[in-house]
């Protein structure tokens, strides 16, 4: 018995002793592999090879290598031209092909990027299928600020802010300011929004949420504002809701009648000729005041044999118009007049015949009729969406106040 607890014992202590030197071991993790999403496909998957159209590429000889058993070049043609006309793939244009990662390195998938944004893809698998898809859109909210030196551009660019911006901000203001004629110490404050297509690629300007431009100390507002969801209509207004769109008045004079209109053929009454008519001719009584039908500044103001007493003006880089036989002119060349601001009277000065203004309308340098362009308009905010609007703006109003304007020290 003493024999058999002796064993027992030492049993007992070698088997604590075994304990006592057992190690602990972590199990091992499975390392994870993030996706690398793109086109569809996770690039974890494949080798991707990237190749460039070359001058006398072909798509057939770009994608015959990559076709398996049973699939042809036509087939392979006709499935892309569904979605992508095969001929518009143009040289110097980047392409991919995805190969998968087996013994045999077997192609699954032929990508062309059309745009930044849109691509197109013919999947070799099982059988052949194309479709167009876009690439995901990250959207990153920013505030900028800035302050004229020479130029908008220049301004904008030292903020490292690139041409969609500079376009858009001149957008909004080109009825209310004219950046030809801006000041030194003029600045601008906005919050926007850019694009980037996965994460990285920088993909221009979606908005312009609110911006304030100051000229001459004078501070001019921006909010843009959807008055209609349902057809995702949406504008620009200031802090009391007036819209910052100009719009032409319908005429340049309270007139009785429209005594000529712009014409390429009209016999002339003083000329006796036949010959266009470039303009309107609006009838009224000598002394009638003329007025500018928009913002603007005054580029001519003067008298010729044909136009008597004349005045022009410059609205933007679009649009300019000009008002002929005055018997007196009000304003002189590089003046600022506002939209219905008085710029002469009715006469019959230069070749005229009797009392009338004829209005004269150029785009883009051209002479138009007026009354055949599809000018912008004005619409006010409608008055049942006053109260949303100001309530929509309050927060970014005030976000936009707190933001600071940049001084001219900081440039210097």
């Amino acid at each position: 018995m003493k024999k058999f607890l002796v064993i027992a014992l030492a049993l007992g202590i070698s088997l604590t002793a075994c304990k006592e030197k057992e190690v602990y071991v972590e199990p091992e993790v499975a390392e994870v592999v993030v996706p690398v999403m793109q086109y569809g496909f996770d690039l974890n998957n494949y080798e991707v090879v990237t190749d460039t159209v070359k001058n006398g590429d072909t798509f057939g000889n770009i994608i015959d290598p990559h076709l398996v058993d049973g699939q042809s070049v036509f087939k392979a043609a006709e499935e892309l031209d569904a979605v992508y006309s095969v001929r518009r793939i143009q040289v110097g244009k980047p392409y991919k092909i995805l190969k998968r990662k087996d013994s045999l390195g077997t192609p699954e998938a032929f990508i062309y990027e059309t745009t930044k944004m849109d691509y197109v893809v013919l999947n070799f698998a099982d059988s052949l299928k194309a479709y167009k898809d876009k690439h995901p859109l990250k959207f990153v909210r920013k505030t900028a600020s800035g302050i004229i030196n020479s130029t908008l551009s220049e301004a904008m660019e030292e903020e490292g802010l690139g041409m969609a911006a500079i376009y858009e901000l001149s957008d909004i203001y080109r009825w209310s300011i004219d950046f030809f004629r801006l000041q030194k110490g003029d600045r601008f404050k906005m919050i926007y929004t850019e694009r980037y297509i996965n994460d990285s690629i920088y993909a221009g300007i979606e908005s312009i949420e609110a911006a304030v431009f100051e000229t001459d100390k004078t501070p001019f507002y921006a909010f843009d504002f959807k008055t209609d969801s349902i057809n995702n209509i949406s504008d620009y207004y200031d802090e009391n809701g007036k819209t910052l769109r100009s719009f032409f008045l319908k005429a340049p004079v309270n007139y009785s009648r429209i005594s000529s209109r712009f014409t390429k053929r009209r016999f002339h009454p003083v000329q006796k000729r036949w010959k266009a008519h470039k303009g309107t001719d609006y009838a009224a009584a000598y002394g009638t005041p003329i007025v500018s039908t928009a913002n603007g500044v005054v580029v001519k103001s003067g008298y010729t044999r044909g136009n008597g007493n004349y005045v022009k003006v410059k609205h933007n880089d679009t649009y300019s118009t000009q008002y002929l036989h005055m018997t007196k002119r009000s304003v002189k060349v590089g003046q600022r007049v506002k939209q219905g601001q008085v710029i002469g009277t009715v006469g019959s000065t230069g070749l005229a015949t009797g009392p009338h203004v004829c209005y004269r309308f150029w785009v883009n340098g051209k002479q138009v009729d007026p009354y055949k362009q599809n000018l912008p308009s004005a619409d006010p905010l409608p008055k049942e969406k006053m109260d949303d609007y100001l309530n929509f703006i309050q927060p970014l109003k005030d976000e936009i106040d707190l933001l600071p304007f940049k001084n001219e020290e900081e440039v210097l």
